[in-house]
């Protein structure tokens, strides 16, 4: 029986953004029986109200805190070019289209590239389908699966699995056992040490 090990995440949550080298890393170096899976955790619900000024400056901050702490780097003209909403839950939509096409992550990586290196704004729709063009997705289905019942589906499935691992901020890494529940420390720019953490764990409880 393999192991899972869930990462959890939002599209448009930056600190996703920062660990997304180490979590590549990290899973070409995985032991063989891990089993890696994708949950979209939903960091904002949808709203067309622009985002309070206050917030914006917050999350500006942080930007500039994760730059500092991960090398990571972020293009800061999104916050004068694009009307900022604090609005996740379409982007993980996306994903989840994405994935019935068998471009996950290529979606992921896509809209993170969109949000924070080109200053395109992922809460709007029409950034999530520009997207979806340039990933060659067929784009007819992904409009139409973006506003359907099965996505709104497998997205509640993701929340309610979510909520079961017990993750309350993004990102996390949890190793799941049977019935067991394992969260490993996320450590930025340290890879080896997460490997650690998962090979410790996926060797010792077989027995």
């Amino acid at each position: 029986m393999k192991n899972k090990l869930y990462y959890i995440h939002d599209p448009m949550c930056s600190w996703c953004y920062a660990f997304k080298k180490d979590y590549v890393k990290l899973k070409k170096r995985l032991p063989s029986n891990i089993e890696v899976i994708n949950i979209v955790g939903g960091l904002a619900k949808d709203t067309n109200e622009p985002m309070p000024k206050e917030m914006q400056e917050k999350i500006a901050s942080i930007w500039h805190e994760i730059e500092k702490m991960t090398g990571t780097k972020f293009n800061h003209k999104f916050w004068e070019e694009c009307s900022p909403r604090r609005s996740t839950y379409l982007a993980c939509k996306a994903v989840l289209c994405a994935k019935e096409q068998n471009k996950e992550n290529e979606m992921i990586d896509a809209i993170q590239r969109a949000y924070y290196q080109k200053a395109q704004n992922p809460s709007d729709e029409e950034t999530l389908v520009n997207i979806a063009n340039e990933l060659l997705l067929d784009k007819d289905k992904f409009i139409a699966d973006l506003k359907s019942e099965k996505i709104e589906k497998l997205f509640q499935d993701d929340l309610e699995k979510r909520r079961e691992l017990k993750v309350f901020s993004f990102p996390s890494l949890v190793l799941q056992y049977k019935k067991e529940l394992y969260p490993i420390n996320i450590k930025y720019n340290k890879v080896d040490e997460m490997l650690r953490q998962i090979e410790n764990l996926s060797s010792n409880i077989y027995f």
